[in-house]
């Protein structure tokens, strides 16, 4: 009986990774090339610090699912772990994608934070909504991630699992180990992110919903109230997304997890189901926007057909005029 428990999990685990890992991948891949795209195109964005911060983020989403969900998927959809064919593999990927992990949720952060200021009544608050000081803040953050990913960088290598006898892709400091499960996992990739993004998304909305009392120009008050939906949308998602990865991860420190076979296999078709939507966070922003934002799709439109491809049009048309027709 517990024998077939576990098979039905590892199965679950198999196609839950299949079937739900490679649709995320290729959509937010698509997702994440069309927001950079948007942002980038339209002057409005580019002088918006907090759309600078989502086109930051939308950078590094992409490369956190190019080295992170790709990977997983190819690990415990297919059975080809990358990580135990190169060292250098093991050691590079395990600290990229914490780093990416980190600098999205801080650009959604500040993006939230920037949201709260923009929509203030006091004007002096209003001031440190501005692209220099984004930009500033993005290098910081950046930088201190990346000397904080060393950590990560030193910790990981192909060593001999002592349980199975094989080769892994594992922690080789028991003391990171510990430090990694509590306070990395459960404060900066849970409970620090969903605390700021909430607090600031509430208070945000609350000045979202004072903004017709102001005497503000029409094109800013939409600016502010679109980016404001978007992020609120945005936060609502990654809390849904969150909680379930946070809980699990707080249930398997328990002892008893890896003591019974069972419950420790159950965890653990769990525990990929919740790492699943843990990397649809960084993938549905894009789908999160066109469906909170009907000015986006607009501006979506706009850029795809009315810039870029006529662009593309009058390109082809002068090179037509060039080459002489034969």
């Amino acid at each position: 009986m517990s024998q077939s428990i576990i098979s039905t999990a590892d199965l679950i685990s198999h196609r839950v990774t299949i079937y739900l890992g490679i649709p995320i991948f290729f959509l937010g891949m698509i997702g994440g090339f069309l927001n950079i795209i948007v942002f980038l195109s339209l002057k409005t964005f580019r002088n918006s610090s907090c759309a600078f911060y989502l086109t930051v983020m939308a950078m590094v989403s992409i490369g956190y699912l190019f080295s992170g969900l790709l990977t997983f998927i190819m690990m415990y959809g297919f059975g080809i772990d990358w990580t135990k064919q190169s060292r250098s593999y093991c050691i590079f990927r395990e600290g990229f994608v914490h780093i990416c992990i980190l600098i999205a949720f801080t650009c959604l952060c500040l993006a939230t934070i920037d949201q709260f200021l923009a929509t203030c009544s006091s004007p002096r608050w209003q001031q440190l909504c501005n692209i220099k000081l984004a930009r500033r803040l993005c290098v910081t953050f950046v930088i201190l991630w990346f000397l904080y990913g060393i950590l990560f960088f030193t910790s990981y290598d192909l060593i001999i699992d002592s349980s199975t006898g094989n080769i892994d892709c594992m922690v080789i400091n028991q003391t990171f180990q510990q430090y990694f499960k509590i306070w990395h996992v459960l404060i900066f990739l849970g409970v620090l992110p969903i605390s700021i993004t909430v607090l600031f998304g509430c208070l945000a909305y609350r000045n979202v919903q004072r903004l017709s009392y102001r005497t503000l120009p029409l094109v800013r008050r939409e600016l502010d109230k679109q980016l404001t939906l978007m992020v609120l949308m945005h936060i609502v998602f990654n809390f849904c997304a969150l909680m379930p990865y946070l809980v699990i991860n707080v249930v398997i420190l328990h002892p008893y997890m890896t003591q019974n076979p069972v419950a420790n296999a159950i965890s653990a078709c769990i525990r990929i189901l919740s790492i699943i939507l843990f990397y649809s966070c960084f993938a549905c922003p894009f789908y999160i926007y066109i469906c909170a934002s009907q000015r986006f799709r607009h501006q979506l439109v706009f850029v795809l057909y009315k810039i870029h491809l006529q662009r593309w049009r009058r390109r082809n048309v002068v090179i037509d005029l060039v080459i002489p027709q034969q």
